[in-house]
């Protein structure tokens, strides 16, 4: 074997990433934290945190709709004549509590 030729750089080169490959598939089937290529952790997803997440998600969603309902409700109240009419009272009330005055 040559040791100063290619063939001996590139034999290194397909160890070392068929090493780091086995490593990373052999921590990922035993639920470790697996390496990138520069060394940092890369955590496995919490199947209980995304099952809360998507829980709450849900709990939000259906709290959304109920607002949206509950504000659907003042705005026909609102818009309804007989709130015009019961503002106009009060106007009306008001204009004549400052003559009285």
């Amino acid at each position: 074997m040559n040791w100063a030729g290619p063939e001996f750089v590139i034999a290194i080169v397909t160890v070392s990433t068929l090493g780091w490959t086995i490593n990373n598939w052999i921590r990922a089937r035993h639920g470790y934290a697996l390496e990138d290529e520069w060394g940092g952790k890369t955590q496995r997803s919490d199947d209980q945190a995304v099952t809360a997440l998507r829980e709450e998600n849900i709990n939000l969603r259906a709290q959304l709709e109920a607002t949206q309902m509950r504000l659907a409700n003042v705005e026909a109240i609102v818009t309804d004549r007989g709130f015009e009419v019961a503002g106009q009272i009060e106007a009306l009330r008001r204009r004549d509590q400052g003559r009285t005055l």
